[in-house]
């Protein structure tokens, strides 16, 4: 009897060791299956371009396929929501932007708030605004601007992409800074007043380097500064709106990866490792180089700080500016 009992007891410690290995390999072989990264805007945009250019490095070191799963509408709203409901195994992702952000700014929508219903995995690139004119306006400088403006209460037009997007709030946050008045003339999407920027219909315009770098190479736009801490390293002429100035209204296009809230540390740090790798690559850095951006290498916790930040920052602007959007 005491042999069946020991054999009893052997098999049972056995099959329980073979159930704990098990569930360890399993918890160590993530991932196991391809990841969908949603990205909400269409294919051959801007964000959707860039997420297909990081994808292949970071399948690379996951050895597994990534997924790109384009989900376009509400100002980037029905792909929030589309990623926030999913499992939070790390088998599906959210590729958002700064448009998610104001997003929660004006709405603070539950299931699409980047802090609360997502983890930050880590930015991915980052582009700060250069304020330009027309070269026909008789402004070289941010002091020019200024005492032009004080001059001419909205005598000077911007156009923006729409209400509440980050063109408006740029241009709501200069004139706040300056104590000026400029008139903001809206369009339907950003960029759709470049064509009558360039024309000579509007005086100022607010974008990227991406955009508005070519046009003022070739002399079509006039740069006046860049709303960043640092000068751009392809543009060491174009000064600083501190350095103009203008303190503390630093302003940046940005993008970066999340996962769904409740996804566990170690696949947040998987995936941070997998991202980190692929923004290190020679291909992707001269990728982002080749349209002035800047890359991203944040870890979950900056990221998260800074996207809090953010979100603050802009809620003192719509406050102050008194900007009210419908839902």
């Amino acid at each position: 009897m005491k042999i069946t009992y020991k054999c009893i007891l052997c098999r049972a410690l056995f099959f329980v060791f073979i159930l704990l290995t098990s569930f360890h390999l399993k918890s160590q072989t993530y991932p196991r299956k391809p990841i969908v990264i949603i990205v909400p805007a269409v294919a051959g945009s801007a964000p959707d371009v860039r997420m297909r250019q990081v994808a292949p490095k970071m399948s690379e070191f996951l050895n597994q396929n990534l997924v790109i799963d384009n989900r376009p509408g509400a100002n980037g709203a029905i792909g929030a929501r589309e990623a926030s409901k999913t499992i939070a195994d790390g088998y599906t992702l959210f590729h958002a932007n700064i448009s998610n952000l104001l997003n929660d700014v004006f709405f603070n929508e539950k299931g699409t708030r980047l802090v609360d219903d997502f983890i930050a995995i880590g930015d991915i690139e980052s582009g700060p605004l250069i304020m330009v004119v027309n070269p026909n306006v008789p402004i070289k400088t941010v002091k020019e601007f200024i005492e032009l403006a004080r001059l001419k209460p909205n005598g000077l037009t911007f156009g923006s992409g729409g209400a509440g997007g980050l063109i408006q709030l740029m241009g709501e946050r200069v004139k706040l800074a300056t104590d000026t008045k400029i008139l903001e003339v809206p369009y339907k999407s950003p960029g759709a007043e470049l064509p009558d920027l360039l024309a000579g219909h509007l005086d100022i315009g607010f974008g990227v380097w991406s955009t508005m770098g070519p046009l003022i190479k070739n002399g079509k736009l006039r740069a006046i500064a860049v709303a960043s801490q640092t000068r751009l390293p392809m543009a060491q002429d174009i000064p600083t709106t501190s350095e103009s100035g203008i303190q503390g209204i630093e302003t940046t296009a940005w993008n970066g990866l999340f996962a769904p809230a409740g996804t566990p540390q170690n696949i947040i740090q998987t995936l941070q490792k997998a991202l980190n790798f692929a923004l290190s690559s020679n291909e992707v850095r001269e990728l982002f180089s080749a349209t002035g951006s800047l890359t991203g290498g944040k870890t979950p916790e900056q990221f998260t700080d800074f996207v809090k930040a953010e979100k603050a920052k802009w809620l003192s602007v719509v406050k102050s500016s008194n900007i009210k959007l419908q839902p």
